[in-house]
């Protein structure tokens, strides 16, 4: 039982500083690179929302086909998939572009914006945040797979550290960005990620 514990934290631990890959992008640029900033975010947010989605997709799925049979559950399934993001394109399409805070107006007004080193710190240091509440349980999860079994435990671990990895950037390049400086992006972000064992 001793060595399931031991192996159990060493995965979790593992898993955990996956979050630490992920910062080590922020040494992949220079400070002033606003296009690899948004790049990097937009990679991070884009990898954890599609696992999000699948995970969710797959689970639907399985619930409408027990519910509906095979074929009709499948097909609601994917109608809802894309009619999601039917109604978020046509959301997005009706705010008006000069009210809408997703788009970009002019690299000049983002560049001449004094508050927006301030901002992106903010936003890194809050996302550090939400990423070290969110991974104690998925630490918990992942210990209590590996002492109840070792594949389990190992699958899981895999899972969550390619998980772990876009959730690294999104702490440290904002704050890269923000202060110039690449051990405070790194420090950040590893931490974040200590929080799951």
């Amino acid at each position: 039982m001793t060595h399931q514990v031991i192996y159990a934290f060493l995965i979790t631990l593992a898993a955990g500083l996956a979050t630490g890959i992920g910062s080590v992008i922020a040494f992949m640029t220079k400070h002033t690179n606003r296009r690899f900033l948004a790049f990097s975010l937009g990679l991070s947010a884009g990898v954890m929302i599609y696992v999000s989605f699948m995970e969710m997709l797959y689970s639907a799925r399985i619930e409408l086909e027990a519910m509906r049979g095979e074929q009709q559950g499948a097909l609601i399934a994917a109608a809802a998939f894309f009619g999601g993001m039917l109604i978020a394109y046509l959301i997005d399409r009706a705010v008006p572009e000069a009210e809408n805070p997703h788009e970009l107006h002019s690299v000049e007004e983002l560049e001449d914006d004094s508050r927006h080193n301030h901002r992106l710190h903010r936003m890194g240091l809050l996302t550090a945040l939400a990423i070290t509440i969110h991974n104690f349980p998925e630490g918990i999860a992942t210990f209590m797979s590996g002492i109840s079994s070792i594949e389990t435990g190992a699958a899981i671990a895999v899972a969550v550290a390619i998980h772990n990895i876009p959730e690294g950037i999104a702490v440290s390049v904002p704050i890269y960005a923000a202060t110039g400086s690449r051990r405070r992006a790194f420090w950040y972000s590893f931490l974040s990620g200590l929080s799951e064992p």
